[in-house]
């Protein structure tokens, strides 16, 4: 591979617009954008197949920046190969409202395919793009019909690789044998602490080799393109391992400063950018300029990205013509469109039937769905006989040399990587025409919460299944039992809560979830068997909280979640020996009931009688839907269930007794103040 004076100058370019952008703003981090130049060059000019005029492209290459900090180098070469990020929008780089934030944000920047920032997030993203590429392959290629065979290509430094998350990421790709995804670590030796030589000093590549990955070096990554370029193309020959391509760079790249902590977050020195541009032939009195023929130099790359598209797109019509069932569906899942009537296959409940676990009840669901939803991928943290998210007849996403499975199977093993494992799911929904599932216990949510919150800025359609989610997992003891969590993700923008009573519950949890295709959803289930619960049904649980039993002239409401749901009826039976009215709220999800109109809300949580809430967990956040609220605000305890709820005064006859007291306050008070006549809620 041959390279000319224009590759020097485009690479130029961009370590100059990265100071330009990085000032202006005065913000950001222009050190890594100038010493990867080089590398994002090469991708975006020599290997990669992208179509600037249909963004997505179901086959494209997928670029994913780890060290989103570095992200004035993706905004600049979105803004070279035509894609719809301007100048302008380079000059309002990290300002409110611009197409240009701080760190990369999927949704508001064209051309991104992951949100990033949080180091090593990216990493495990990666990971879930190339998991997508090789099920939607399996899935879906027929001899002489390769629709799929993209790479994944995921830019990373220094911080990425001290991330626990890309550990546990990089360990299960190589697991899987992801041979098309490959990682560039951009290696400078320089954190914001100093040289890496203070707190960094492990053989990564080797530790990459015992991951099972393919490793090469690249001694020069500031000017050696020729290296560069060959290890990409060594890397692409390697079909059965993940490759790892380690390049040494300068942090910098050109600023005095260059190799030191210096240029890694702070704008360069006006005087630096000066040097710098007159170094490499810039008018130094000009900012923000790029020469017609750089800017033709990509658009011609990116033109033959779109004579790709069209390739791809005519092959599809052949397809289509052979294969016209699995064609319509490929259509259906990438347009995000889900098999019609497939919700009648939820199952539904009666008082009459047995009680039983929701993680059971789940369990009961996906048995029932995994067949119409073809784009329904799940997997557990190494939890499966606990989470039972695994249908009778799933097949396990493995690599088909181990006789374990294949790349078509819809059953991931994820192993005890639960935040590995959240970073992947957010890969897997960002490649398109899946929607993927995970589990774990509730309490371990926690483990994976930064990918979590990821899931829920980006808007990715993620299922978090999640079960053993109180006290009621008994023995295991305060270690295992959530008592904060729910708070959590409740309090989590975007993130929807279900905590489902029943299986009537339970089922319409997971008709939500499946239907809202922006923003991800928990479910929180039980270990322990409940009751089928009178008045429960599907649609109400869509509600997000509903009255569960009514009665004129009552005293007081009770609002439950989960578990405890049943624990308020019995409170109710027992209120009722003592001539007190009580209503019952189910409250599967407040994050859904609070998206209800107020004529609604007002209705199930009524003015003029106090309301009392009970959940297993703690009653922070609780005085917005209560004016009273029993629960934990302690750690829980070790022993069997019941003997847990009974030490923690989660009992009908304690609950009972609490109520009347709540209600005999307020009779005193003379006034019970409205929880939903409020002007901002």
């Amino acid at each position: 591979m041959s390279f000319t004076d224009e590759d020097r100058l485009a690479i130029n370019t961009i370590r100059v617009l990265a100071a330009d952008t990085v000032f202006k703003s005065n913000s950001g981090h222009p050190g890594a954008p100038m010493g990867c130049a080089p590398i994002a060059h090469l991708l975006f000019s020599r290997f990669m197949k992208y179509n600037p005029k249909n963004p997505q492209w179901a086959n494209r290459d997928r670029f994913v920046l780890s060290n989103g900090h570095a992200c004035a180098l993706q905004y600049i070469l979105l803004h070279l190969t035509g894609y719809p990020t301007s100048m302008n929008d380079l000059k309002q780089f990290r300002q409110v409202d611009s197409r240009t934030p701080g760190h990369p944000e999927c949704h508001i920047t064209v051309g991104i395919e992951v949100t990033t920032g949080p180091l090593g997030q990216g990493f495990g993203n990666a990971v879930g793009l190339a998991i997508g590429e090789a099920h939607m392959a399996a899935t879906f290629n027929k001899p002489g019909f390769e629709l799929f065979n993209n790479y994944t290509y995921v830019l990373l430094g220094d911080g990425c690789m001290q991330e626990g998350v890309a550990s546990e990421a990089a360990s299960l790709a190589g697991h899987l044998q992801l041979g098309k995804l490959i990682a560039l670590y951009d290696d400078n030796h320089v954190s914001i602490d100093g040289d890496t030589a203070v707190s960094f000093t492990e053989d990564v590549a080797k530790r990459y080799e015992g991951y099972g990955w393919h490793v090469l070096v690249v001694e020069d990554g500031d000017s050696d393109l020729e290296s560069i370029a060959h290890a990409i193309e060594e890397a692409k020959k390697v079909t059965d391992k993940p490759s790892l391509i380690k390049i040494y760079t300068t942090i910098g790249f050109g600023s005095l400063n260059q190799g030191t902590e210096k240029v890694h977050g702070s704008p360069l020195k006006a005087d630096d950018i000066v040097q710098l541009k007159r170094a490499w032939g810039f008018n130094p009195d000009e900012n923000f300029v790029v020469s017609q023929k750089i800017y033709d130099f990509y658009h011609a790359k990116a033109a033959g990205g779109a004579k790709a598209n069209e390739e791809w797109n005519a092959l599809f019509e052949k397809y289509s013509a052979a294969y016209p069932q699995l064609a319509a569906d490929l259509k259906r899942r990438l347009d995000k469109k889900l098999p019609d009537g497939w919700a009648k296959e939820l199952p539904r409940f009666t008082p009459a039937d047995k009680p039983i676990a929701t993680r059971k009840m789940s369990e009961a669901v996906l048995n029932k769905i995994a067949h119409i939803l073809p784009e329904l991928v799940v997997g557990s943290a190494d939890l499966t006989g606990s989470n039972l998210t695994r249908w009778k007849d799933a097949v396990d996403f493995q690599p088909e040399n181990t006789g374990i499975g294949h790349y078509a199977g819809r059953y991931f093993r994820f192993g005890v990587r639960e935040h590995g494992m959240s970073a992947a799911l957010n890969g897997i929904n960002a490649y398109g025409g899946m929607i993927p599932a995970g589990a774990t216990f509730l309490n371990f949510i926690t483990y994976a919460f930064g990918a979590v919150r990821l899931s829920a800025l980006s808007g990715h359609h993620i299922l978090y299944i999640m079960t053993h989610d109180s006290i009621g997992l008994g023995e295991d003891g305060p270690t295992h039992q959530p008592i904060e969590t729910m708070a959590l993700i409740r309090a989590t923008p975007n993130l929807v809560d279900f905590r489902p009573a029943d299986g009537n519950e339970t089922s319409g949890a997971y008709l939500y979830a499946i239907e809202t295709k922006t923003r991800p959803t928990v479910l929180s289930l039980t270990r322990q068997d409940l009751p089928q619960l009178e008045g429960s049904s599907i649609e109400k649980t869509l509600k997000g909280g509903y009255v569960l039993q009514d009665i004129e002239g009552a005293d007081v409401t009770l609002v439950g979640t989960g578990s405890e749901v049943s624990l308020c009826v019995d409170s109710a039976k027992l209120l009722k020996e003592h001539g007190i009215k009580a209503r019952v709220v189910s409250m599967p999800s407040t994050t859904v009931f609070d998206e209800q109109p107020h004529g609604y809300r007002a209705s199930v949580l009524i003015d003029g009688v106090p309301t009392v809430s009970v959940e297993a967990m703690t009653t922070f956040g609780w005085d917005r839907y209560a004016h009273e609220c029993i629960g934990i605000d302690t750690f829980g305890a070790s022993g069997p269930y019941k003997e847990v709820y009974k030490h923690f005064g989660l009992v009908p006859d304690v609950v009972t007794e609490k109520v009347r007291k709540v209600i005999a306050f307020y009779k005193k008070e003379g006034s019970v103040p409205s929880l939903v006549r409020k002007y901002f809620h």
